[in-house]
């Protein structure tokens, strides 16, 4: 059986959970055995008290929670990769003029979502075929 394998490393870390059977992503949660950490316009790596193994063949990406960016609170973008055995940690910062956000033991901080991983191989090639696109990049379809 296929299966994200959770080590606890303290007694207080929690597994990923889904909130809700249509979740798509499961919460990840603060571990924080000083008491509560402060998050500001600095990033501040925030443990989760656990360490994982996926299996070969799939990715594993930490990603904000809606709620949280909707504060001004916003979570780096991650990925675990399937060699990686060390404690699972959540960089976090404040955005815009938002005073500093406290994080509490046992807060869900981030989300954690499952795909899978193609290993497809890398082909230089001297053209690329034309799209409608083109070049346009940043902005280029539209607000």
């Amino acid at each position: 059986m296929k299966a994200i394998k959770v080590k606890r490393l303290r007694p207080q870390g929690r597994l990923p959970r889904r909130a809700t059977p249509g979740s798509t992503g499961l919460d990840l949660y603060a571990c924080l055995e000083a008491g509560p950490c402060k998050v500001g316009p600095d990033p501040v790596k925030v443990p989760t008290g656990i360490a994982l193994e996926v299996p070969i063949g799939y990715d594993l990406q930490v990603r904000p929670r809606s709620g949280l960016a909707a504060q001004g609170v916003a979570v780096v973008l991650g990925t675990i990769d399937s060699d990686y055995r060390g404690e699972l940690m959540v960089t976090m910062y404040t955005f815009g003029t938002r005073p500093p956000y406290a994080v509490r033991d046992g807060d869900r901080i981030a989300q954690l979502i499952v795909s899978r991983a193609v290993d497809l191989p890398v082909v230089e090639v001297e053209e690329l075929p034309s799209t409608e696109r083109g070049e346009g990049g940043h902005g280029s379809t539209g607000a």
